[in-house]
């Protein structure tokens, strides 16, 4: 049973929660974590400062009793967070928590897949923005291969993690030619490819509109050889808008932050690793939930402060996006999760 759900100002309900176990990632993909600035002289967030699995469950129980029925873990690159099976076993067993879910880059998940699934994990999201190894290993930027990043989603379908979403990132000039080849290869396995623009997120990514590639150009290029037809969201405030293949072959999402914003049915909070709550993926600033764990804060005192943040939201950062929000600042993505 959830308490009376809190409502923002735009008349929002919370449902979703993104949890970000870690700041750190083993990629250096050139829209996130580029390596001009998370060089080897970076300082990551050293362990103390990470809630623990006991902390991160007090939070998600929390934030199912407030209405939340969707928990999803991220990073950084979550997979490197050690043990993180005892944390999926922890929220799997949230009285009233629907969906469990994962993003991961891939390239530990042929090890993991098993491990995470007998836990109680439920589905995995894999980021694949290429095909083509060299174009790939352009964009992780620390040459890793295609094959490996196969080699886990195959692990995950042995693992019974279905169904499977591959998440690819389209950027002008980089990879938009691998939208058909990937286009073609998730419809052949049965995967949901969800195609997502480049986004603003942070400050470090160099991010320009030149770069971004409209997801309606993407599904017109895919209609072209495989014909679509729109879906209907499957719930509200489905982030990405679908469309299935008129045979009958399965579907593709695109997530349009850019060029079609969905502020207005966005439905979702983020937990950072170092337990900063924010209520957009563009927050300027967070609350602190570390602290107050760390001092005993009750259930009942995190409840109150949770819905507290929730019901002063007001953010519509996608909607509002200008030259006069351009220097706005905002988190980077290796911290809040994507």
């Amino acid at each position: 049973m959830t308490d009376a759900a809190p409502i923002d100002r735009l008349g929002r309900r919370l449902r979703d929660l993104r949890i970000s176990v870690t700041d750190r990632c083993n990629f250096r993909c050139t829209y996130c974590m580029p390596r001009e600035v998370y060089g080897a002289a970076f300082r990551f967030l050293p362990h103390a400062d990470l809630l623990t699995f006991e902390e991160l469950t007090r939070v998600a129980r929390v934030a199912v009793g407030l209405g939340v029925v969707k928990i999803r873990l991220t990073g950084g690159e979550p997979l490197l967070r050690r043990d993180l099976e005892l944390l999926v076993g922890q929220l799997a067993r949230i009285e009233g928590l629907d969906d469990l879910t994962l993003t991961t880059n891939g390239s530990l998940l042929a090890a993991k897949a098993g491990i995470l699934a007998t836990a109680g994990l439920r589905r995995i999201t894999v980021s694949l923005d290429s095909l083509d190894d060299d174009v790939f290993a352009s964009l992780n930027d620390v040459g890793f291969p295609v094959a490996r990043v196969l080699d886990g989603l195959a692990a995950a379908e042995r693992a019974g993690l279905r169904p499977i979403k591959v998440n690819m990132v389209v950027r002008r000039g980089r990879n938009e030619e691998s939208v058909l080849p990937m286009a073609r290869f998730a419809r052949e396995r049965g995967y949901t490819l969800r195609f997502i623009e480049y986004m603003d997120v942070g400050h470090t990514n160099g991010w320009s509109l030149d770069e971004v590639v409209p997801s309606a150009e993407v599904v017109a290029r895919i209609d072209e050889e495989l014909p679509l037809e729109p879906l209907e969201p499957l719930y509200p405030g489905e982030v990405a808008s679908r469309w299935r293949y008129r045979d009958g072959a399965g579907e593709i999402g695109v997530i349009s932050s850019v060029t079609q914003p969905f502020c207005g049915a966005c439905t979702r909070a983020r937990l950072t690793a170092e337990g900063q709550v924010y209520t957009c993926l563009f927050g300027t600033r967070g609350t602190d939930l570390r602290a107050p764990l760390r001092a005993g804060a009750s259930d009942a005192d995190l409840r109150d402060l949770f819905a507290g943040v929730w019901s002063a939201r007001q953010d519509r950062y996608s909607e509002a996006r200008s030259r006069a929000t351009r220097d706005l600042p905002r988190v980077e993505m290796s911290r809040i999760g994507g």
